[in-house]
């Protein structure tokens, strides 16, 4: 894989190739490669305008191999999981758009975070007999005409019975119209608005609590399995990656559910830290799981150590184990509201850069795509 252009020869100008081009370095599955060139001549000659072309040949290709996932869509600025949040993230040049799956009453795929409606819509006022012993609302006790009813908007916190929003500075409670959106209708929409930009944006479901849907005698997993099928997404040449945070259902999905249908997708294991699955951070342990994803999900905090100061960058090797194992890595999250840069970055940016450039992730998860597409471009 091709990684970072020196930027001194990015930089350099005609005047300085004509005299001489010292070296260009770049890195290709981790391993640094230095191409020697040496020239004193007067005039361009068909050697030196090559060269200029293979400098610009390969800065395109190293940033192209690094990947913008809007997580719930441009989060940052409208609703998460709202048809308008992954219409401004595919107008902002996101690589891939994240849905998170959960089940209604009646079957339904819908995109919602979490596996409850209390947190991102108005369910608590329009139903308020509906709700749990635990004082929650389960969409999986909804029907999708139920559902439809619901207005979303930024996630809240109930405090003293008023709602507050968790990111202050986001799109304000109340304001606007939105709505809870099928998986189908999500897919078409990205997919029509490939069709009519000519660009190819992939998508990245994960299936949200699995196991919670099983013991109600759902298999969300084939159902969504059966519905990308439907709308072409069948090898792992498609662009898309199917994610989950649960080890057993992601080796379901692989040995049972992706054969019965006769597709092979690109599979993602989240990972939230390293006590959820502890084998897998053992000598072997990337090995064990390449097995049956093509990718790790885990959370940034695993990557760069969040005790990490300005002066003591601290990157683990989970990247390189997963790396040497052939997978990819994408961690989450990546925002840039008060209080989510880490104190050892100086910026959103800069916390891009040590992630990027200096971890080797492959790709990020940010509620900012916008910003991560605009780094990415001018680096």
């Amino acid at each position: 894989m091709l990684c970072n252009i020196n930027d001194t020869v990015r930089r350099l100008d005609l005047r300085s190739i004509i005299h001489r081009l010292e070296s260009i370095r770049y890195s290709q599955a981790g391993t640094q490669v230095t191409l020697m060139h040496s020239f004193r001549f007067r005039s361009l000659g068909l050697k030196t305008i090559g060269v200029l072309l293979m400098t610009a040949t390969l800065s395109t290709q190293a940033q192209s191999q690094k990947v913008v996932i809007a997580h719930r869509g441009a989060s940052g600025y409208l609703p998460e999981h709202t048809l308008q949040a992954k219409a401004m993230a595919f107008a902002m040049g996101a690589d891939y758009i994240e849905q998170d799956v959960v089940m209604t009453k009646d079957d339904h795929l819908i995109v919602l975070h979490d596996i409850t409606l209390d947190r991102t819509t108005d369910v608590a006022e329009r139903f308020p007999d509906r709700v749990r012993d635990d004082g929650r609302y389960y969409a999986i006790d909804f029907t999708l005409a139920e559902v439809r009813q619901l207005r979303a908007s930024e996630g809240f916190d109930i405090e003293n019975g008023e709602k507050t929003q968790g990111y202050a500075n986001r799109f304000p409670i109340g304001e606007s119209s939105f709505s809870v959106p099928t998986l189908s209708e999500e897919i078409e929409l990205i997919q029509g608005m490939n069709k009519s930009t000519g660009k190819n944006v992939g998508i990245y479901p994960e299936i949200k609590g699995p196991e919670f849907h099983r013991e109600a005698g759902k298999d969300i997993s084939t159902a969504v399995v059966k519905m990308l099928k439907s709308y072409g997404y069948t090898s792992k040449q498609d662009k898309i990656f199917l994610q989950t945070f649960s080890f057993e259902e992601l080796k379901i999905i692989h040995d049972e559910i992706l054969p019965a249908q006769g597709v092979d997708l690109n599979l993602v294991q989240l990972i939230g830290d390293d006590s959820s699955y502890p084998w897998m951070f053992e000598a072997d342990g990337m090995d064990k799981l390449s097995a049956f994803a093509d990718g790790v999900g885990p959370e940034k905090g695993l990557v760069v150590s969040r005790d990490s100061q300005k002066a003591n960058i601290q990157v683990s090797d989970f990247v390189t184990r997963a790396h040497a194992a052939g997978m990819q890595v994408h961690p989450y999250t990546y925002r840039l509201d008060p209080g989510q840069v880490p104190d050892y970055a100086d910026s959103y940016e800069d916390l891009l850069e040590i992630h990027y450039f200096r971890a080797n992730i492959d790709g990020v998860f940010t509620d900012f795509p916008d910003r991560a597409v605009e780094f990415l471009r001018n680096r």
